[in-house]
């Protein structure tokens, strides 16, 4: 009796082992959870939206050594991804923002629309249907920004509630952690982030 509740206990501990092992490497390389935290991507997001995050798609990370793994088939963001990243700001938290401009490309917000490299930015529609508000050092008004090489210029959806790039500058390429890919929560939110 008691040798078959230690083999009972040990194959429980080996399942549970295997199951936290896989659960690690999927969260590390391929897909992550997140919980959307304030309201700076509304319409698109709404305050307690879960979502799930490709991190394979761009290329993972090894954890604490910052290294990205090479990947023969990742992909570039395109301009209009919903990316998370971590924060220039506060490098223990990610944000969630959309990407707008790359390096290398000038940047202004005027009169509610996106200028990239002193034309209006009409694609994506994602990009195009939002008002951009004016504010802070790098979205001042009539002050076109040139945005580094290997960086990101990133907007929230909401952009008059929404703290990006135009108050604290740019995302380094190397602070992309993955791609919004799903809202997997509340149920009725369910749908696939385009």
């Amino acid at each position: 009796m008691k040798e078959n509740i230690k083999i009972q206990i040990k194959e429980w501990g080996e399942a549970a082992l295997i199951a936290i092992i896989i659960g690690t490497i999927i969260q590390t390389f391929l897909i992550q959870a997140f919980k959307i935290p304030s309201g700076s991507m509304i319409p698109t997001f709404k305050v307690g939206d879960r979502i799930f995050v490709n991190k394979f798609l761009y290329s993972a990370r090894i954890p604490f050594v910052n290294i990205k793994l090479p990947v023969p088939y990742s992909k570039q963001p395109k301009r209009g991804d919903i990316i998370v990243f971590i924060s220039p700001e506060e490098p223990k938290k990610d944000f969630v923002k959309r990407l707008i401009a790359f390096g290398g490309e000038t940047v202004e917000i005027r009169d509610g629309r996106v200028y990239l490299n002193n034309k209006a930015l009409t694609e994506p529609a994602s990009i195009r249907a939002v008002y951009y508000y004016n504010g802070g050092e790098y979205g001042a008004e009539g002050r076109p920004i040139q945005v580094p090489k290997d960086s990101y210029f990133v907007l929230g959806d909401n952009s008059a509630s929404s703290r990006d790039s135009r108050y604290w500058g740019f995302v380094p390429k190397k602070n992309l952690v993955g791609k919004a890919v799903l809202i997997y929560w509340p149920l009725p939110r369910l749908k696939i982030i385009k």
